[in-house]
């Protein structure tokens, strides 16, 4: 049995795994920023915010304290701790027949967490260009 997108992304946030990430998205893939007003589509800018979001995100704080699974759709509760700030958010993802994520949205709170995703994003995007 091969295994889920939602297990294969639970495995490569779990081993930080960034590389792992362009065989788990499609090429039409549209990612849904926190901080950007419009949707991002496309397979390269996709992996582009969530490599940078796999270094900003994901300390040792970092964990998942909800699911909820649909039969191509999931949404993801997390929390975690960056900067002695409390950053809580939601990961919904959807996917495809075929396996694989089409459509990614972010969204966190409270807004003081929001301001630092947004630094923090921008810096790792910047030094990525």
């Amino acid at each position: 049995m091969t295994q889920t997108p939602l297990a294969t992304w639970h495995e490569l946030v779990r081993t930080r795994n960034a590389k792992g990430l362009d065989a788990l998205f499609a090429n039409e893939v549209v990612f849904h920023s926190p901080v950007v007003h419009t949707p991002q589509s496309g397979k390269a800018v996709t992996l582009q915010y969530l490599s940078a979001a796999f270094h900003v995100f994901f300390n040792p704080s970092f964990r998942y304290v909800r699911e909820l699974v649909g039969e191509r759709d999931a949404v993801l509760e997390f929390q975690v701790e960056i900067e002695g700030i409390a950053v809580n958010g939601v990961d919904m993802i959807r996917w495809d027949d075929q396996g694989r994520i089409v459509d990614f949205k972010v969204m966190i709170r409270p807004l003081k967490a929001i301001n630092l995703i947004h630094q923090k994003m921008a810096a790792m995007l910047q030094a990525n260009q």
